[in-house]
């Protein structure tokens, strides 16, 4: 057995060495070689283990995001801007990530939020399985599914939670709890044929029916209409149905299976939730996405903040003595990018900020790993030679004197490559600072398109806490995963699985990845 762990460790090493898996590789060479990466940076690391981890999201959220944000959050408390650092930022430690997947180098957040859950990389739209998967494909995933840190969590007996600003069955907090062809396959009604011919079940329906431990503690957002049936009234969006054609109301099944569980939808209902009598919580705020940070105070039922899901959440799962994971994801920074509405974006850049100094706040760094990453990032720029202290939703100054362009024009220090914001290059508007403070203004775009994109370069990683020291230099995005894995306890003792030597031996990090069918047969 040691000589098959030892030349375990080599083939990793030499992976990590040349540069790590090339798309021809396969899932369990994504997985060691992104666990030799975890634990050769964590080789120096001394102290004791997470007890809790704690993952933050911003989707979209690149660099120049951050920038901006960083910026904006400043001015909104009187300074110039520049000086200013988001919650995050100060972190101890931090990385660059690198978001390609295995068959596309601008990656959407289905392969990347697998690749921070399960540690493997794997194709465009595909969550929790692997790349031998066909995408919208149901029966070439089956067997090919691939365990998420939440589902190890659980059956280790930690609380899990999951909190998002969009739909709570979108990509990203998908892969905490499903494996699926495609990432769109939300509700049964967006099943093909072919999903409904073998067996596939849709996102929201493996939310409810999630099989390991004693299920979700907790999972907050939109999505409202993924869970009920189509014959059902939404109880906020007068003359709006459910979108479920199997007439299964999902909401109601989550209170009638789980013990002292609770199930929201508005603000008022949120906010009598008491943390330490409810065991689940179901809170679904939207019929889709939950509104902007901008929006959220006009919206009709009433929907908490980030931060106070956050908080919530937390006051919630650390009842259990054992510690938790739980996954914060600010959706809809990057729906406004795609909008091409930075003011939307870089508020809600800045209200999961505020979600992450709740967490540090509340938590104690020396039992709490906590990381803040991005998916992926966008085609959004910071631009020309403005002043310090320019507003960065403004016009570019220098000098104090509007700058131009070759036409003689005023422009914006933000833009965006490509999206909505195209005017005719031509002859470009004229824009005053009335017109750009407008929080439905829309940065100019360089290329027409009715959507702006994602974008492929390296997005930060932040960490505090325990094991957060492994975060240095540029990493695979897989890597997020094996460092949480190697630095919670009880998690890393769930990724040996059967084997008896991983776990006299301390080699979860070395030995196969973790075998959902073996997992899931522990069930019966």
């Amino acid at each position: 057995m040691r000589s098959i762990l030892s030349r375990s460790l080599s083939a990793a090493f030499c992976l990590a060495a040349f540069g790590g898996a090339s798309a021809q590789d396969s899932a369990p060479e994504w997985y060691v070689q992104g666990a030799a990466t975890a634990k050769q940076n964590l080789s120096t690391v001394r102290g004791r283990p997470a007890k809790n981890v704690i993952l933050f999201i911003g989707d979209g959220m690149g660099i120049s995001t951050v920038t901006a944000a960083r910026i904006l959050e400043g001015q909104q408390h009187g300074a110039t801007g520049e000086e200013n650092r988001l919650s995050f930022e100060q972190f101890p430690w931090t990385a660059l990530s690198k978001t390609y997947s295995v068959d596309g180098q601008t990656p959407d957040s289905a392969p990347t939020m697998t690749a921070m859950m399960s540690g493997v990389k794997t194709n465009q739209g595909l969550i929790g399985v692997d790349q031998a998967t066909v995408y919208n494909d149901c029966a070439s995933g089956q067997g090919h599914e691939v365990v998420s840190l939440l589902e190890l969590a659980e059956s280790a007996g930690l609380a899990t939670g999951i909190i998002s600003t969009a739909r709570i069955t979108h990509a990203t907090p998908a892969a905490t709890y499903a494996h699926t062809a495609n990432r769109n396959w939300e509700s049964d009604a967006n099943l093909t044929e072919e999903a409904l011919a073998n067996g596939c079940h849709d996102i929201a329906r493996q939310l409810i029916e999630f099989p390991f431990g004693d299920g979700l503690e907790v999972a907050l957002g939109g999505g409202r209409g993924m869970f009920l049936p189509e014959t059902a009234t939404d109880p906020e969006d007068a003359g709006r149905h459910g979108s479920r054609k199997d007439g299964r109301d999902l909401t109601a099944e989550w209170v009638a299976d789980y013990p002292g569980s609770a199930f929201v939808w508005n603000r008022a209902q949120f906010d009598a939730i008491n943390p330490t009598q409810t065991r689940h919580l179901l809170g679904l705020f939207e019929r889709s996405h939950m509104e902007y940070e901008l929006d959220r105070a006009n919206d009709t039922g009433g929907e908490p903040s980030i931060a106070e899901m956050t908080a919530k959440a937390i006051q919630m799962l650390s009842q259990d003595r054992d510690g938790y994971f739980l996954m914060v994801e600010g959706g809809r920074i990057d729906h406004a990018h795609h909008e091409g509405n930075a003011a939307r974006a870089l508020n809600d850049a800045i209200a999961l900020s505020d979600a992450v100094r709740v967490a540090t706040d509340m938590t104690d760094e020396n039992d709490t790993l906590i990381i803040v990453s991005a998916d992926h990032s966008h085609v959004f720029t910071i631009a020309g030679y403005p002043d310090r202290g320019n507003p960065i939703l403004g016009l570019v100054r220098e000098g104090g004197e509007l700058a131009h362009d070759q036409g003689g024009l005023p422009y914006t220090t933000l833009g965006y490559a490509n999206g909505p914001g195209y005017r005719n290059q031509d002859v470009r508007p004229e824009l005053t600072d009335e017109i750009v403070a407008d929080t439905d203004f829309l940065q100019e775009a360089t290329v027409p398109m009715g959507s702006e994109t994602h974008a492929a370069e390296d997005v930060g990683i932040y960490a505090r806490g325990p094991g957060s020291q492994a975060f240095h230099g540029v990493l695979e995005q897989n890597v997020i995963y094996h460092v949480m894995a190697q630095s919670a306890a009880k998690i890393r003792a769930g990724v040996c699985g059967r084997d008896f030597w991983c776990r006299l031996l301390g080699m979860a990090d070395i030995t196969q990845m973790p075998d959902y069918g073996w997992l899931r047969g522990q069930l019966d």
